[in-house]
């Protein structure tokens, strides 16, 4: 059986209601901000419409739209691979749970932008003076968020990670 664990199906939940946060507050960025145009909410926080072709701080993004097809195929592999992962966890492994949940999610909502448009629509930027950070959007916290509940589960839980590792083996 491809996912023994059926249980932890219900993790899912929090990717598909991820990559609906994360699709509904792109298309509204889409529709209510001028493209390079930053709305101020705080002193060290706007809101700016881009459109990424790229990955992370826009790496790869003159490829000429192969990237496109590069990312989405490695982000859905992973993605997939993250589900079966998740379905062979036991039911107290619920940190990694939602780790994995995170990582699918935000995931699954930038490779939807980058079939359905060429690009990733980002609209989440901060800085400091005139230094700013690149700008992102919800996929990309939830990614992060993932992958800082994973290196906490690592550090919280190494008897297990180590018994994970030596079961990929």
């Amino acid at each position: 059986m491809l996912i023994p664990n059926k249980s932890n199906w219900r993790w899912l939940l929090i990717s598909v209601a991820l990559i609906g946060l994360d699709l509904w507050t792109k298309n509204l960025a889409s529709s209510q901000l001028i493209y390079g145009r930053p709305v101020e909410v705080l002193p060290m926080f706007n809101l700016v419409l881009q459109h990424n072709p790229g990955a992370a701080f826009s790496f790869l993004a003159d490829l000429g739209g192969a990237q496109v097809w590069l990312f989405s195929i490695i982000a859905i592999v992973v993605s997939v691979v993250m589900v079966v992962w998740l379905g062979r966890l036991k039911p107290d492994q619920r940190l990694l749970s939602a780790s994995l949940a995170f990582i699918v999610g935000g995931a699954i909502g930038n490779v939807w932008g980058r079939i359905e448009l060429g690009y990733v629509v980002d609209f989440i930027s901060l800085h400091y003076q005139s230094s700013y950070f690149p700008t992102f959007n919800i996929a990309d916290i939830a990614i992060n968020i993932g992958a800082g509940l994973m290196i906490l589960d690592i550090i919280l839980n190494p008897e297990k990670a180590e018994s994970e590792s030596e079961k990929a083996k």
